[in-house]
């Protein structure tokens, strides 16, 4: 298998060297496990198993599942999870986005900072926590489900 660069949304990944970084041994499965999370939308672990089947021929879920909680853990992928749906993985971190989710088909896409720096948006009572990030989820319904629901 040839490793090469990803790209995601404009940035380059050596996915590879970013593995090797956070400490982990390098496969073919944990590179394309990676690599999909970045070239994809907000995937669910189903998705990811059967894109890197596509790419790898096999793939087991549960490996699936232990690769993204470990790069969840290290930072290179996040995952979130909108209210009813399952958890779902992207490769943009590290810039406390947020999300906006269409109630109709599920569809999610990044928002960028509601309101000036991290972490966005702060409590009016912080209870004497140290607010290091805030989790902002829009909902509505989307451009393609919209004239569905709002006919005008």
């Amino acid at each position: 298998m040839v490793v090469g660069d990803v790209k995601d949304r404009g940035h380059v990944h050596d996915s590879a060297a970013e593995l090797r970084a956070a400490g982990f041994r390098v496969t073919a499965a944990r590179v394309a496990i990676l690599d999909t999370v970045r070239s994809g939308d907000h995937l669910d672990v189903d998705t990811v198993a059967s894109r890197v089947r596509d790419r790898l021929g096999q793939v087991s879920v549960q490996a699936v599942y232990e690769a993204l909680h470990a790069f969840t853990g290290a930072g290179l992928v996040r995952r979130i999870e909108p209210a009813g749906s399952p958890a779902r993985f992207e490769g943009r971190v590290g810039d406390n986005h947020h999300h906006l989710v269409c109630r109709a088909c599920g569809r999610v896409t990044d928002v960028d900072c509601v309101v000036g720096e991290a972490p966005c948006l702060e409590p009016a009572r912080d209870a004497g926590y140290l607010v290091d990030e805030a989790d902002v989820t829009f909902w509505g319904h989307c451009p393609d489900c919209r004239p569905a629901q709002d006919p005008a």
